[in-house]
């Protein structure tokens, strides 16, 4: 029986939500979805309640806009409203969780050598306080077994911080056995799951991580300027974040500069006045995803990369990504020695990838369609490398 993924006249409707399908064959998803019909209403909203408003929309509209999307982001992870902080990016977030931890007797982060580079340099800046940061590396490129985590972890291990999906190869790590790992060695786990949310089902009570950032540039459909911070409860009360704004006091509108007096709940990590535009996309593309099913988000981003894969090993190209659609996201990453020029070559004939060092990367949606994997095997096929690199 064909699922709601497979209905022409779904599809035909998702892609309505993205006028660039018009123009362009778009493969960039992983790095900023494009904005949605009402990612775009909901802007026009934001300016006119701005506009007509001023700062009585603070008290009226946003105050509230700002606790519903912390429930939205609960409700992706599966989490608790009082387990989510808003923040401004990734990178502050992961920074507000390193200023939770005393390293006095545990000094020792474990990162994976293949990780995005956030999740080293939060933990290498604080070397000059005694922080040892530790690598370990992927025997591949694509993937960390396991058991190099399990060796990495001692008694001095504070924390491993590590992304739920590597960005250069989509691979989907175990992060229930990894917290498993940590957990059973008195160490926290501090996930990155910026490549992952909104592209599979997760559940951030299943999978019992300590921490867990994210944001909604990429398959949350909702733009730059916003991202998450998943605490678990019982690790909240016990942190003591010292990178932190008003916004993070039990009540910011006393205005007490005088004390230190920190939510009882996730807030407690947050910074800032947050970027109430942001939040209004944010809220739009989750509503989107809500209305598409993560299910069907998965299935459809399994074919369509999967026919990319299969498409481009038949070429000869040398695949950066993991081959088995259900161990990655839609990430597909093809080596090259010269990936800007592929990518230049492709946006000339209409057709939007990105890369990284040595890899051009394709990331379909679920708004995509197999005749535009299809088509874009078609421009891949001239400008493979005749010998693998």
């Amino acid at each position: 029986m064909p699922s709601a993924g497979d209905d022409p006249a779904l599809i035909a409707r998702w892609r309505a939500e993205f006028p660039i399908t018009d123009r362009l064959i778009y493969l960039n998803s992983c790095s900023l979805t494009p904005l949605p019909v009402r990612g775009a209403a909901a802007l026009e909203a934001y300016a006119k309640t701005w506009t007509e408003l001023g700062g009585r929309a603070w008290y009226q509209h946003w105050v509230g806009l700002l606790d519903d999307l912390r429930g939205d982001f609960a409700g992706v992870l599966g989490a608790d409203l009082d387990e989510i902080a808003l923040e401004p990016a990734v990178s502050a977030a992961l920074v507000s969780i390193a200023s939770s931890f005393d390293y006095s007797k545990r000094n020792k982060v474990v990162v994976a050598d293949i990780d995005f580079p956030t999740d080293g340099h939060t933990w290498l800046a604080l070397e000059r306080q005694g922080v040892q940061v530790e690598f370990v590396h992927s025997p591949d490129g694509v993937t960390v077994p396991l058991e190099l985590f399990e060796r990495a972890v001692d008694d001095r291990t504070a924390l491993v911080c590590t992304g739920h999906v590597y960005y250069t190869s989509g691979y989907i790590q175990d992060v229930k056995a990894l917290a498993d790992i940590c957990h059973r060695k008195g160490a926290a786990l501090v996930v990155d799951a910026y490549q992952s949310i909104g592209a599979i089902p997760f559940d951030v009570h299943a999978s019992d991580v300590d921490f867990l950032v994210g944001g909604t540039l990429k398959w949350l459909m909702g733009g730059p300027g916003m991202a998450f911070l998943y605490a678990r409860r019982d690790r909240i009360a016990g942190s003591h974040p010292s990178a932190i704004g008003w916004w993070a006091m039990r009540d910011p509108f006393t205005f007490d500069v005088q004390h230190v007096d920190l939510a009882p709940n996730a807030r407690r990590f947050e910074y800032g006045t947050p970027a109430v535009a942001a939040a209004y996309t944010s809220r739009a593309g989750i509503e989107l995803l809500r209305e598409i099913g993560i299910a069907t988000v998965r299935s459809r981003h399994m074919l369509l990369s999967q026919r990319l894969v299969d498409g481009a090993l038949a070429q000869g190209w040398n695949v950066g990504c993991v081959r088995e659609a259900e161990r990655r996201t839609p990430i597909v990453t093809l080596r090259h020695s010269d990936p800007a020029r592929v990518v230049d070559a492709l946006r000339v004939q209409g057709c939007i990838a990105d890369y990284r060092p040595g890899l051009v990367r394709l990331s379909p949606h679920h708004f995509n369609t197999e005749a535009e994997m299809d088509r874009t095997l078609e421009l891949l096929a001239p400008l493979r490398e005749t010998v693998p690199v």
